[in-house]
């Protein structure tokens, strides 16, 4: 079984934080400009319930998670 992975949208990202609040392992914060820092792309089993409450608490929807059994080829 893949891991899901990741993807951020910094342009898109509105600086509110609830992704590094929720998902400290999988998210940071830029120090310049408060924008969404991806450092998992493919988070670990153990930090993928997280990420996937910090994707829907992303009040810009800057946060996208990709199923690879989505068919997204």
């Amino acid at each position: 079984m893949t891991t899901p992975r990741l993807s951020v949208d910094r342009a898109r990202c509105a600086g509110a934080g609830m992704c590094a609040l929720t998902a400290p392992e999988v998210f940071d914060q830029d120090d310049e400009e408060g924008l969404v820092v991806l450092l998992h792309p493919a988070p670990d089993p153990g930090h993928l319930a997280a990420a996937r409450l910090a994707v829907g608490l992303c009040p810009a929807g800057a946060i996208a998670l990709n199923s690879p059994d989505s068919g997204d080829a």
